[in-house]
């Protein structure tokens, strides 16, 4: 029997902040890719090795993880006064889906290095030493993001001294600032209020903040679900029945969002929604051994992504995480000790983050104006990926 024999696409394996993806430049896709639809995610099913029961992703790039399950489409903006426009689909694990809801806070970072590199940024735009500003548009939630870049000889400077929590090297620091980065379309709070009444039938009723910034999110109290708000991935992610109740929370949530009109719904929007539990600061040893006094911190938080509580925590999720906190009322803002603040550092299983955020309420409505973190990235390995010719 013949087979069609594999086929190789332009591709580079990147980290941003605490995730790796494959980037790929729109142009470099096979023609049917170009285009949404189900070649492309065929394609970038068969390049990260998904669907795959074993659940491992051995035949593929991806690493198994929500943070490493990842994929990027890059071209030149057809936005005006932007450089680049930035697509991201998470791919499933163990299911032949790629999830274009939102977007990807961490991998977010190696965007503008791969800009500048691809050529995707006018060259005029680019100094010979100091840093580049490019201005990517995210094209699943139609947002501006500004992208720090230093500049070193004309190239982008990689290496660095910069330290993030959840990634072992340190490198050279991306400054990302998420402009006006309220998700989707209508109100920061869908329901109109800052803490809701989050009823799950079969798991019990709840107080919940859900918020549209950087990536909706619902938030809940780590003690009424049982938590202390310093667990790590081994506390909770071989423990079926407590991510079954989480995935439930998740589906009941969304709905009261708007985001779905029924639960049966949420196994095919996995990205979105994230849900997460909150803790006032508390001493805890991190995933890497680090200890994290009390005082390190304003507020613990753990988030789940795809199923499964994050090794660290999501750009996106980060930047709702300062937003929520920066209004007085909300489950994070009241967590981290309540009061007006500008800024935020939030314990996750890896350690620490410090986000800057700017919010305001005008005419009874909150407004996101902007949110700030550091995040570092690199390129890995680029060259070609190859898969199956039949696969699309």
């Amino acid at each position: 029997m013949t087979h069609k024999p594999q086929i190789k696409i332009p591709a580079t394996y990147m980290r941003g902040g605490t995730s790796k993806g494959v980037f790929f430049s729109l142009t470099d896709l096979p023609e049917a890719a170009q285009v949404p639809g189900e070649a492309r995610d065929k394609i970038l099913l068969r390049t990260i090795g998904s669907p795959d029961p074993y659940g491992q992703q051995i035949d593929g790039m991806g690493g198994a993880t929500s943070s490493t399950s990842k994929t990027v489409i890059l071209a030149k903006s057809e936005q005006p006064d932007h450089d680049v426009d930035y697509l991201f689909g998470q791919v499933a694990i163990n299911k032949a889906f790629v999830d274009w809801s939102g977007n990807c806070g961490n991998l977010t970072a190696a965007v503008g290095a791969f800009a500048i590199s691809k050529g995707l940024v006018d060259a005029g735009r680019i100094p010979e030493n100091g840093i580049c500003i490019v201005r990517i548009w995210q094209k699943n939630i139609k947002k501006t993001i500004i992208a720090h870049v230093p500049i070193t000889n004309g190239e982008v400077q990689e290496t660095g001294d910069f330290e993030l929590d959840g990634v072992t090297f340190p490198a050279a620091e991306v400054v990302i600032e998420f402009m006006d980065p309220a998700d989707g379309e209508g109100s920061m709070f869908p329901t109109g209020n800052l803490v809701d009444d989050l009823d799950v039938p079969g798991v019990g009723t709840f107080k919940a903040t859900m918020i549209n910034a950087g990536i909706p999110t619902i938030f809940v109290n780590a003690a009424d679900i049982g938590y202390t708000g310093t667990e790590l991935q081994k506390d909770l992610n071989s423990d079926a029945e407590a991510l079954a109740r989480f995935e439930t929370m998740r589906a009941y949530g969304a709905v009261k969002m708007g985001l779905i009109s029924n639960i049966s719904e949420a196994v095919a929007r996995q990205h979105t929604p994230k849900i997460a539990f909150v803790a006032p600061a508390a001493a805890y040893e991190s995933s890497s051994g680090k200890q994290i006094a009390e005082t390190d911190i304003d507020v613990c938080v753990r988030a789940l992504s795809m199923g499964k509580l994050h090794h660290a925590m999501m750009g996106t999720a980060s930047v709702a995480i300062a937003t929520a906190a920066a209004i007085p009322g909300t489950l994070v803002n009241e967590a981290a000790g309540g009061g007006a603040r500008d800024a935020v550092t939030f314990g996750h299983p890896s350690g620490t983050l410090r986000v800057g955020a700017a919010a305001e309420e005008v005419n009874g409505e909150w407004t996101a104006k902007k949110a700030v973190m550091s995040r570092s990235a690199r390129i890995i390995m680029e060259g070609n990926v190859h898969i199956p010719g039949d696969t699309f």
